[in-house]
Parts: C-alpha cells; structure tokens; sequence
C-alpha cells in the first residue's frame, strides 16, 4: 500500500509517499480502507518536533529521539472495513462497512489502510460523508470533553474560545452553542463572517484583557493561568488546550488542561450530532495522498480554517 511516511523531524519536505507493507489485523481489530484523514497541528507538531515549552524530551522520548518510530502519522480516519482479525467476535463492525475512529499512539492512518481496534471503530451514519466524519474528529474530540467535562459547561454559560476559526475552534463554537452557551469567538478579521455564522454572537479579533466569562477555552496557546485567570468569573473555569509541561502538571481546580481523551462514545456522539445537522464539520481543502507535503505546509503557515482533508484512496 501506499503511505505518507516521516523519515525524519523537519519541514513538510520530510514527508515522503512510499510503498509500504500493508498492517494485518489480529484478533479483535480490523482493517480498513481509508477514504479520508485530517492533516492536523498535531501532526505537524510532530513532524516537526514542535512541541510546547517543557515536552521536547519526554516526547521525544515517547515518539523517537531523531525520527518517529512509527513513521506514518494520522490519528484519525474514516473509511471502509476491508479485513477482520481472525476469530474477532462476530458483532465487530463487517467488511464493506464504513467506520471511522482514533488510532492513538499507534497512528498509521495517513495511508491507504489502517489497522484499528474493532472496539475503536465507530459506524459512520447514513448522510455522513467520509470527509465530515473524519475532519470533525481532532477537533471535536478535544472540544467535547473540554467544554462538557473540563469546563462543566452549562445552559447560559458565557464562553470565550480563542482560535475559534482552527480544528478545534470550529467544533468549541458550535458545541457550546448547542449546549446553550453564549459564545464569543476570536479569531482573525478574515473568518470572523465563518465564526459568526457557526453560531457565535460575538466575534473579536484579539485577546481581551478583562472579561467575565464562565468558560474560556484557549485551543491555540496564547494564554496562561495567569492572563486567563482575569477573564473568568469568579467560579469560572479556564481550558488550556495547548499548554507547557509545567502549565499541564499545575493544572488543577478552575484551571485544566492535559490530553483530551479519544472516547468512541464520545466520536459516536458527534457523528450523532454531524447526522443531525447540529454540527458541521469545516473542511478548508482536500488533498490527494501525493500532495501531502503541500497540506503539511499549509498547517505550517498558521493560516488553516477548520480541517484539511487528505484522501489517502
């Protein structure tokens, strides 16, 4: 199969399409065809060794200290079930049923088959293309659980989402509008006509010094527990999505961070919400596998809208 392939950290020119063995599914996994996969920051954070302040050795560490060890990137995907492990259990998903999920550590999904625990496959409902499902993956999964679960977000809450116009931006918006929130989105002059339109009421183009808000979200990483301190509430709760080692190991109380988790239930619920029509997956552009470099780039240029889609197949 063909495969987009990391052969060391650097620029987007490390990136290389390569013949590679195709994975085979074992016991309890499935393989499948991939029609669509997001080129996202994260990424592009490793590709090029970019990692928040205090993370470069850890991660390194983890990941692989001149090279990932696992060279073919992509957390998220959508597709076709092409294989089942042998004597996987008879209610896993079945060949030439569409799924996407999460690979986790294990990545591998910018490529043109992926192998994914049966239990890490969730069906993709009538109406859903493979492009929504996969580009509302990163993003939503790290916008639900921080504003639902970090944020303990509520009906008539005030919400601030900086970045509101990236992956991540796009779905805090639209959630927590549908949660009933009051949103303010800031973002660039350029994406304030999408930001309004995806459910903001109020869209700003820089940080503001003082604020009253019960939940601010921070998807870019301009904040810190500092200077997000004096935009809350008093009871209001602070989410640093991209944070320091050290911004992530003091997170506590009324100001969190850390990983979100990547929940199937959780990827069920969006699609639900996708289904639905309560959310919408923003997709900038579509790249064929050959031009992946050119995806990774434009991740690069901090200039991305919503998600960039590459269609390994």
């Amino acid at each position: 199969m063909r495969a987009a392939v990391v052969q060391r950290y650097g620029p987007p020119e490390v990136v290389a399409v390569q013949e590679v063995p195709a994975p085979e599914p074992r016991r309890g996994q499935l393989r499948v065809r991939v029609h669509a996969t997001p080129v996202t920051s994260g990424d592009a954070r490793i590709r090029g060794a970019r990692f928040p302040p205090g993370f470069a050795v850890p991660a390194r560490l983890a990941l692989g200290l001149r090279a990932p060890r696992r060279p073919v990137l992509g957390v998220c995907f959508s597709g076709v079930v092409d294989a089942v492990g042998p004597g996987t259990d008879s209610t896993a998903p079945a060949v030439g049923q569409a799924v996407c999920g999460m690979t986790g550590v294990r990545m591998g999904a910018h490529a043109e088959q992926v192998v994914v625990r049966t239990d890490h496959a969730v069906p993709v409902p009538a109406g859903v293309s493979h492009d929504d499902a996969a580009a509302m993956l990163f993003g939503g999964t790290t916008a639900l659980p921080y504003l639902r679960d970090k944020g303990r977000l509520v009906a008539g809450h005030r919400v601030l989402v900086i970045g509101a116009s990236g992956a991540v931006g796009t779905n805090a918006v639209q959630l927590a509008r549908h949660l009933g929130a009051e949103v303010t989105g800031v973002c660039s002059p350029r994406n304030a006509d999408l930001v309004a339109g995806l459910g903001a009421t109020e869209v700003i183009h820089q940080v503001p010094g003082s604020g009253a808000y019960d939940v601010v979200l921070d998807a870019v990483g301009v904040l810190t527990p500092a200077s997000g301190r004096v935009l809350l509430t008093p009871e209001g709760r602070l989410l640093l999505a991209v944070a320091s080692l050290g911004q992530t190991l003091g997170a506590r109380g009324r100001v969190q961070a850390g990983p979100a988790p990547e929940r199937p239930a959780d990827v069920a619920e969006l699609l639900g919400l996708v289904a639905a029509g309560h959310l919408r997956a923003i997709v900038e552009q579509t790249y064929g596998l050959d031009d992946v470099v050119a995806a990774h780039a434009r991740v690069d240029s901090g200039r991305k809208v919503g998600n960039l889609v590459l269609r390994p197949t």
